[in-house]
């Protein structure tokens, strides 16, 4: 039996099961697929934090600021939760953080791979305290390594693509961020890309991937030339906010308010699921940034 080509469905097994299977074989035990098939396998799980009854003060940099109703901010955003569950993900929810206005943006203090977490400097000082408790919550889960100021990086400026990220140069991330990136992820593997951002907060409000090598875009926004080689969904042009999507689970998560965007989505055969996000979205909120998916190995 070749150790090279277990595979659980479809899935590289982690590393503990092979270092398992190679002790066995090792001691002449016999092994056949069934018996580690039905013991290992990977959970989908989304770390997400509560609104902040700060958020009413949250940081804005390319929308007008207008009232936030923090009830209705609160209720869409357990109903996000709860759709990731309906998804298959299973949802850890920290606790709000009342005096850290945007700390329910968890994917800006974290990047979270198969092999490790890196924690991030964000761009924006008043931010930087969120990303203790998220480095607890995610050791748990993932050795971390670190990038160091002055480096900057915001998780919203990365895009994943397989064993690619695409990382934004932005007002919150720079140049010795991502370059901090890339050589802790060179070891790994990982392919570290720049692309420039001008007319959005971060890169994945502009981009994001939603399967089938597919990218959705509001190209006026960013560089479209490292990002070559994919295909393109076009937001209307009524819709220039609409470019951050959430591909999970089979089905395409995406704001309730971008309509004509949705109708080309479904219109190249994506299933879309609308989602109401209306009241965060005047804090700057996408559906990619208030949670960190990853997949857990588990017995």
């Amino acid at each position: 039996m070749s150790l090279r080509k277990l595979s659980l469905c479809g899935r590289s097994l982690p590393r503990q099961p092979l270092e398992y299977i190679t002790q066995a074989l090792s001691l002449g035990g016999r092994l056949r697929l069934k018996d580690f098939q039905v013991h290992f396998s990977s959970m989908l799980t989304a770390i997400t934090r509560a609104v902040s009854p700060a958020i009413v003060n949250c940081e804005l940099t390319f929308v007008a600021r207008r009232p936030i109703e923090l009830a209705k901010a609160q209720e869409q955003h357990r109903a996000y939760q709860q759709l990731l569950e309906k998804c298959g993900a299973r949802v850890i929810s920290l606790p709000a953080e009342p005096a850290l206005p945007d700390s329910m943006f968890v994917e800006d203090p974290a990047i979270v791979l198969d092999e490790l977490a890196i924690i991030l400097p964000l761009g924006t000082e008043t931010r930087r305290p969120e990303a203790a408790s998220i480095a607890e919550a995610l050791a748990k889960f993932r050795k971390l390594a670190c990038v160091d100021l002055p480096g900057q990086v915001e998780g919203g400026d990365v895009l994943r693509v397989g064993r690619r990220l695409f990382a934004g140069i932005s007002a919150r991330t720079n140049a010795e961020g991502i370059g901090q990136l890339a050589s802790i992820l060179a070891p790994y593997g990982y392919e570290v890309v720049s692309v420039a951002v001008t007319g959005c907060l971060h890169l994945k409000s502009a981009v994001t991937y939603i399967g089938r090598k597919t990218l959705l875009a509001n190209r006026a926004w960013f560089d479209t030339k490292p990002l070559s080689g994919f295909e393109w969904i076009d937001v209307a042009p009524e819709e220039p906010h609409a470019a951050n999507a959430l591909s999970i689970g089979g089905t395409v998560i995406f704001p309730a308010s971008f309509p004509r965007t949705r109708a080309r989505l479904e219109a190249r055969g994506f299933h879309v699921t609308p989602l109401d996000i209306s009241e965060l979205q005047k804090a700057e909120s996408g559906l990619t940034c208030s949670s960190l998916l990853f997949d857990v190995a588990h017995t």
